[in-house]
């Protein structure tokens, strides 16, 4: 939870009324610590260096600051746009939008979004000269070098989000060609979760004079808020049996995140799920950014329980904007940073994340704004390694983990063993690979972008619909009955049971803003 700062509210910042109104309506009771110290001075205009975890309320820090700049000199210039918001993912930047459309309800400020697709069907949206636009470098840069986007002459404020992510995913030859294309004189705010010698070396080609802020955090929420926990696993075939017995006995109340190392692992752990009538869905990278985004929002609302995600990433810088993208996987996606996914009862990582960010990263996916959440790590011996390192940089200061032993009765739930065997054993590097396949399949029929090409060639369409069916796994019916004996097992003073979560977001006076 991104803790209410001590100081003066919104209300004495000096905001106009319609974006107090706004704040009010989102239940924003006081400013965070970055809010409360980054918009007095954006609003004064002084460029800012910002380091803040993900929930912390960067994007509304500095999404008041922006559009208190445009209402402040809208009246008395022509129309244009005015502020540039650069993020490093599609998921990002509608969710940018969503945020900044919510604050400037109230008035008559425009914003726009930068999405897939031909830069010739954007130019009715960019013709409309809105006051603020969102997108990722790569598409922002494609508009200019269409001239379909002229920004020299009017942009007064530049936004870069989430900064070190923009560098992971190789923007940085493109933030460096985009600036050419930008005035000598702007205010500039650069946003980060955590300072990198990268971050550094952009802060000079962007930043003058910045002011640098590091409002004092810990990288996740208290255990007042946050329960984190870890569950020591013999063997593979111990995690599969104690996740199948969290998700189908119930003892994991709520939404969560299932975080995995790799994208056929994704699909293995789905399949073996469904085995056990348990619906699931992957967030896969492969697939264009508008089919995750409908993902993320039928799991935000409520279709899916459980999303089954990595935060593997693909190197290379992002992909240039073509009818048809050329790389399997796209570097703008990450699962474990930045995206809204909301009401996250849990996050379980049933492969220990590699490094420590990676850690913070997927954990802070729950327990966001005043919400409380759980995460829990299933750790293999030869995982131990990683496990060590992550409760050694998240120790508590007199040396205590932060990470809790989690006290599962194992002998309780024996019973699932050979169900669980049964089930691994039917989900086959085959049967992934054709989950796989059918999953594009699907969205190559369902393609707006292919239709024209399936009207001129119907016999394409006719083989690819009357192709061979494909079988991702075998389902054996049996598996998803739990004998009645079963059904009583639960954990020793389960703490996932205990710490209930509400799927209603408080706003009472103090709530954190959300990022």
């Amino acid at each position: 939870m991104a803790a209410a700062a001590e100081g003066p509210g919104f209300e004495h910042m000096g905001l106009d009324p319609r974006l107090l109104r706004a704040v009010s309506e989102l239940g924003w009771g006081r400013p965070t610590a970055v809010q409360a110290q980054a918009l007095p001075l954006a609003l004064e205009g002084r460029d800012l260096l910002v380091r803040a975890r993900t929930g912390s309320g960067k994007t509304g820090a500095y999404g008041l600051g922006l559009l208190q700049h445009v209402l402040r000199v809208a009246q008395a210039v022509p129309q244009a746009v005015r502020a540039l918001v650069l993020v490093p993912s599609r998921e990002l930047s509608l969710q940018v939008l969503r945020c900044l459309r919510r604050l400037a309800a109230a008035t008559d400020v425009r914003v726009a979004e930068l999405g897939d697709g031909d830069p010739a069907a954007l130019r009715p949206v960019l013709a409309a000269q809105p006051d603020v636009l969102v997108g990722t470098p790569g598409r922002v840069l494609a508009q200019l070098n269409a001239h379909t986007l002229v920004l020299r002459h009017s942009l007064e404020l530049l936004v870069l989000d989430e900064a070190d992510l923009l560098l992971g995913f190789g923007c940085l030859e493109d933030i460096k060609a985009l600036l050419c294309h930008l005035p000598k004189i702007y205010q500039a705010l650069l946003m980060s979760a955590t300072f990198s010698p990268d971050v550094e070396a952009l802060k000079e080609l962007v930043l003058h004079n910045p002011v640098r802020l590091c409002p004092a955090q810990a990288p996740l929420p208290g255990p007042a808020q946050l329960r984190q926990l870890v569950l020591r696993c013999g063997t593979a075939e111990d995690k599969v049996l104690v996740l199948v017995a969290l998700l189908r006995l119930r003892l994991l109340r709520g939404r969560a995140l299932l975080f995995v190392s790799s994208l056929p692992r994704c699909y293995r752990l789905k399949l073996l799920l469904e085995q056990f009538g348990i619906g699931a869905c992957v967030l896969n990278p492969e697939l264009p950014a508008r089919s995750r985004c409908h993902i993320i929002a039928q799991f935000n609302r409520g279709i899916y329980d459980y999303i089954v995600a990595t935060d593997e990433e693909a190197p290379g810088p992002e992909p240039v904007p073509e009818p048809e993208p050329k790389k399997a996987t796209d570097p703008e996606f990450s699962a474990a940073r930045g995206i809204d996914f909301q009401d996250v009862a849990a996050v379980i990582n049933f492969d220990v994340p590699v490094t420590v960010e990676a850690y913070i990263h997927r954990v802070g996916r729950t327990a966001r704004a005043d919400n409380p959440g759980t995460a829990l790590t299933l750790a293999l011996p030869d995982e131990e390694e990683n496990m060590a390192r992550i409760e050694d940089a998240l120790a508590a200061d007199n040396g205590e983990s932060m990470l809790q032993p989690y006290k599962f009765c194992m002998e309780e739930i024996e019973g699932l063993r050979y169900r669980c065997r049964d089930a691994m054993r039917a989900v086959t590097k085959q049967a992934v690979k054709e989950a796989r396949l059918r999953e594009i399949k699907d969205e190559l029929l369902n393609s707006e972008k292919l239709k024209v090409y399936f009207e001129d060639n119907p016999r394409d369409l006719h083989v690819l619909r009357h192709d061979r069916p494909l079988h991702p796994a075998v389902v054996q019916p049996h598996l998803r009955n739990v004998p009645d004996y079963l059904g009583t097992a639960s954990a020793s003073g389960n703490p996932l049971q205990s710490f209930k979560y509400s799927q209603r977001r408080s706003k009472r006076p103090g709530a954190a803003a959300p990022s």
